[in-house]
């Protein structure tokens, strides 16, 4: 099924597995770069518009550019950019936190991927499992003409709310060192899982471990059925103890769920903390070498749930990367009811594994581009089909966006991008993919003008990360920067109103006010 969204080819339907590897160009190393860095495939005008692939991207002949100088978007780009995908939110949440008690976030917790998928979209939804891929842009304001914004939206089914899921196994890892006893922290932990006890369905099951000198099993992995007063019982008598064993509370959490395993259920470990690890091992790769054999051999998966004013952002995220999971970031009951029930499908069930996008630009139309964000995210090229790769976990509900600054060249036309994602079936583990395009006619429209409001929505919530972090850089020396034609704050603030009153969507307005937040916070 073929659907036209704001200008951009949607593709639904569905495509075969088993596909073959990519080949590869031997013309030069693959720097797996957000920024266009890869060997592979120049050309992303190799099939026609609108065909999903079955067997494998076709080959393109690379073409090569003299080379530019070097700067914020890369010289010498081969037209390919992959990623894993990503629908982690806790950078955005935590930023509102940050804004709300009037300091600017630290830049290197500012991730502008998770600030743009922390906003509903307009995607179509696949009939089925799997993804719908859609593809458009608009022409970046104030800059030039062949300077546009190209939005890559990936989205799975709803969620079946008839209560149709498998059952879920989640086993808690609740921190209760002693910064966990600042209000919001432990208080709002207990607040959070009583709700989720609530929620849940008979057939599922809990189990409670907590950490802080030491780790500690509070509840094995029990049906909830006839036992929700127990499961309350255990969270109300949780208390604050002692220093932070972040490592030790993991480690058990993953034994726990392993002995309370259960077959064709969603196992899942969940970590509720403020990572501000201080004893024992206290960084991702030390805590989560000893359990990779839970995630890979029982398809465990973490989800964590950051909590606190001072939070420790990146090892929850490199934990969640590590555990193949995803985290968000909760600072008051509204947060915590929107994560632990409206989307509880979303967070308990799995749509797709291991699921990358790459993004072929095709080098007739397209001079240089760049993505903005997901710099921790970069797949080199070639691994694109590598089904041992790590990609993302996307669950029921969900959409992921991408948004590129991109070069066009002077009287660009044809297809400027094709956009493919490929992921494992949960169950199954046979590999999928879709793809969708995009053509230099349906990016002509101005941003601020008749593009589609969700597609402004996207570019407010990216400039405005982006104002956050400011001229920052990775620990590679990849450089950072406004994208072009990026408003100042007090713009911006007044566009995200404009759209706030135009969608009738709180989001939208609390963003809105947390621009306003940062502007005044800059002085």
């Amino acid at each position: 099924m073929v659907a036209l969204l704001a200008g951009g080819l949607l593709l639904t339907g569905c495509s075969g597995h088993g596909t073959r590897e990519a080949s590869q160009k031997a013309d030069g190393p693959d720097r797996g770069s957000a920024f266009g860095g890869g060997s592979g495939s120049g050309s992303a005008g190799s099939g026609a518009a609108g065909v999903e692939q079955g067997e494998g991207q076709r080959d393109g002949e690379q073409k090569r550019q003299d080379r530019e100088p070097e700067g914020e978007f890369a010289p010498e780009p081969d037209y390919l950019s992959t990623f894993a995908l990503d629908v982690d939110t806790a950078s955005y949440g935590y930023a509102l936190r940050t804004l709300g008690d009037g300091r600017l976030p630290d830049p290197g917790t500012v991730r502008p991927e998770e600030f743009v998928n922390s906003f509903r979209q307009d995607y179509e939804r696949p009939e089925g499992d799997g993804f719908s891929v859609a593809v458009d842009g608009a022409v970046a304001p104030g800059a030039d003409d062949d300077w546009s914004l190209l939005r890559v939206g990936l989205a799975t089914r709803q969620a079946d709310h008839g209560g149709e899921r498998p059952p879920a196994a989640l086993t808690f890892v609740i921190d209760i060192s002693g910064s966990m006893a600042e209000r919001g922290r432990l208080d709002l932990v207990k607040e959070s899982l009583g709700i989720l006890t609530d929620e849940l369905r008979g057939d599922d099951s809990i189990a409670l471990v907590t950490f802080s000198a030491a780790a500690e099993s509070r509840l094995p992995m029990t049906r909830v059925g006839d036992n929700r007063s127990r499961i309350h019982d255990v969270i109300e008598e949780l208390e604050p103890a002692a220093s932070t064993n972040l490592g030790a509370g993991v480690e058990t959490g993953y034994e726990e769920a392993v002995d309370g395993l259960r077959s064709g259920a969603t196992n899942r470990v969940v970590l509720l903390s403020d990572a501000l690890a201080n004893t024992g091992e206290t960084q991702a790769d030390a805590i989560l070498e000893r359990i990779a054999d839970a995630r890979t051999e029982h398809g465990i998966t973490l989800f964590g749930v950051g909590v606190g004013s001072d939070y420790g952002d990146a090892l929850m995220e490199r934990l969640a990367d590590k555990g193949d999971g995803h985290t968000t970031y909760v600072s008051d009951r509204k947060q915590a009811r929107k994560i632990f029930v409206d989307q509880l499908p979303m967070n308990v069930e799995l749509r797709a594994r291991d699921a990358k996008a790459q993004v072929a630009f095709d080098s007739d139309a397209v001079e240089r581009f760049r993505l903005i964000g997901y710099e921790n995210r970069a797949v080199a090229d070639e691994d694109f089909r590598d089904d041992g790769v790590d990609g993302g976990e996307v669950g029921p509900g969900h959409t992921v966006t991408a948004l590129y600054a991109v070069k066009l060249r002077p009287g660009a036309s044809g297809e400027v991008a094709k956009a493919t994602v490929r992921w494992l079936d949960p169950e199954t583990r046979a590999p999928r993919e879709r793809s969708g395009s995009v053509g230099a006619s349906a990016v002509d429209s101005r941003l601020w003008g008749d593009a589609n409001p969700r597609l402004q929505v996207t570019a407010v919530a990216a400039y405005f990360a982006e104002a956050l972090r400011g001229e920052s850089a990775d620990d590679d020396g990849t450089a950072h920067g406004a994208p072009p034609g990026a408003p100042g704050l007090g713009e911006l603030e007044k566009r995200a109103r404009t759209l706030a009153d135009s969608t009738e969507d709180g989001a939208v307005k609390e963003l809105a006010e947390a621009i306003g937040q940062a502007s005044r916070a800059r002085g």
